[in-house]
């Protein structure tokens, strides 16, 4: 009955999802396009903006010709730099505070997925003064137009610029959730490869990998559209293509320029076919250890998806062909699983590691609780897992 819940839940969702006001952001992209922003921002009209990042972006020296610019242009600024790698509700509350006293009028996001949540948080909370970050989390209940959010991605991975969730960590109790709603989709989205380029190796692995997980987790689950579909089959196509040389050869553009269209395309798919169970255990460690989302992410991907079993052959099986890595004669288990092990011989190539560091046992009851609370009845996964499933997972990936 459980399971028959969770799909008439999700059924009843993807229909309803078709009258939902979704928007793609308008794209700035190729070398230097940064360079094009504060022009297009103070032809908004907006004469003042919150920028929001973390303290590595900042010292890096990446902004320095944004920040020019919207001088020139006679764009006032405020930098909220202090964004941590799961971003907090505090964080949000920091920046909001910076943002209402100095009469801001746009957010404009820079750096990776953290810095990216942390503005539309910000955002939604402008938006909804009077509603605080744990009561917009879940679905839909911020449903009111936010302030200009224009997205600078550094990382290719979260695509975040794309989406409409922010992923927030609560660090009094370690959960960690997303607050959900088409108004946090950015207005305007910079995909700059020279932002790119100085990422240190595991960061593009990782967050790489990240945006695998995500078309994936899209293409495999039952609320896909025409469309999406061909986002995700866009994506792995050029992540499989291009992730290890911009790991290995981080300077070149052409490789960095393509993970970046495949994390864009990513977003877009998952933004409206959602994940899977790869990203509420993903969410638990990152809330709980603080994993990085991507580390975790890579980690988790090839059991879930082995857990999936017959569930996923047929559509890994069409992305094993379209990566070519099928044979004549093979079944769709057979390239299944020949798509699961390349993913496992792409983390191995990159340094990521097969288990998670530091997981107490005596935690996993509930994060297993958070986790299916996470997933269950909402994402329309191959094959819905209970407690004793979940429970599994953590015990195989646990080191």
């Amino acid at each position: 009955m459980y399971q028959l819940y969770c799909r008439i839940y999700q059924c009843v969702f993807k229909g309803i999802s078709y009258l939902l006001p979704w928007r793609m952001p308008e794209l700035i992209q190729g070398e230097n396009s940064l360079n094009k922003l504060p022009k297009l921002i103070k032809s908004k009209g907006i004469d003042s903006v919150l920028i929001v990042t973390d303290k590595m972006i900042a010292s890096l020296g990446l902004m320095d010709e944004l920040l020019k610019g919207l001088s020139n242009e006679g764009v006032d600024f405020m930098v909220y730099d202090r964004t941590v790698p799961n971003p907090t509700i505090d964080n949000i509350e920091e920046a909001l505070q910076m943002y209402n006293a100095n009469n801001c009028k746009g957010i404009v996001a820079f750096g990776g997925g953290s810095s990216i949540d942390c503005a539309k948080g910000v955002g939604a909370r402008a938006a909804r003064p009077k509603k605080s970050i744990p009561q917009m989390k879940g679905l839909f209940k911020v449903l009111k137009k936010t302030p200009p959010l224009f997205a600078i991605p550094t990382t290719s991975g979260t695509g975040s610029e794309t989406t409409i969730a922010a992923v927030i960590t609560d660090s009094r109790t370690h959960e960690k959730y997303a607050i959900n709603d088409t108004a946090l989709i950015p207005q305007y989205a910079v995909l700059d490869p020279v932002l790119t380029v100085n990422l240190p190796p595991h960061i593009t692995s990782t967050t790489g990998i990240d945006a695998l997980t995500h078309a994936v987790e899209a293409y495999i689950g039952r609320s896909n559209t025409k469309a999406t579909k061909q986002y995700s089959r866009n994506a792995v196509k050029l992540i499989f293509e291009n992730i290890y040389e911009a790991y290995s050869n981080g300077q070149n553009l052409a490789a960095r320029k393509n993970m970046q269209e495949a994390s864009f395309f990513a977003g877009l798919a998952f933004t409206r076919a959602y994940v899977g169970y790869v990203h509420a255990i993903a969410h638990t460690l990152g809330g709980f250890y603080s994993v990085p989302h991507g580390l975790a992410n890579a980690i988790i991907l090839p059991y879930v998806l082995e857990y999936y079993g017959k569930s996923a052959h047929k559509p890994l099986a069409e992305l094993a062909d379209m990566v070519g890595l099928s044979e004549p004669g093979d079944n769709s288990e057979q390239k299944s699983l020949k798509f699961i092990h390349a993913i496992k011989m792409l983390n191995k190539s990159m340094g990521i590691p097969n288990k998670v560091n530091g997981i107490i046992e005596s935690d996993v009851p509930l994060m297993v609780k958070r986790a299916l609370a996470e997933s269950n009845p909402l994402y329309p996964v191959p094959k819905i897992m209970n407690e004793e499933d979940i429970m599994r997972i953590y015990l195989i990936i646990k080191e």
